[in-house]
């Protein structure tokens, strides 16, 4: 059986269908990223995230990689989505 895409929905590459991503009315705050950034590191998804007094994001990937300068919250809440996409995207389909 095939899943068909329903009305606001678009089809995923294997025929499933997935909500379509709806842009954000407003702008992410910091507590929001800061949430965000706390998801991806206690699992390990990144090795550190700090947030910059300056409102940068200070982002490391892995232990030996490099630091990653991200401009605001907006962009900590994009690479957390990012990360999401990509985990999504590449999962075998085990269900």
């Amino acid at each position: 059986m095939v899943a068909r895409p329903r009305s606001g929905h678009r089809p995923c590459h294997g025929g499933t269908a997935i909500p379509a991503r709806h842009p954000r009315t407003h702008a992410p705050s910091i507590a929001e990223a800061g949430a965000w950034a706390d998801v991806l590191v206690r699992h390990r998804l990144l090795h550190a995230a700090v947030w910059a007094p300056n409102g940068q994001w200070l982002v490391q990937h892995h232990t030996d990689s490099p630091v990653q300068v991200l401009a605001n919250a907006t962009a900590m809440v994009d690479l957390a989505a990012e990360i999401q996409h990509h985990i999504r995207t590449t999962r075998n389909d085990t269900r």
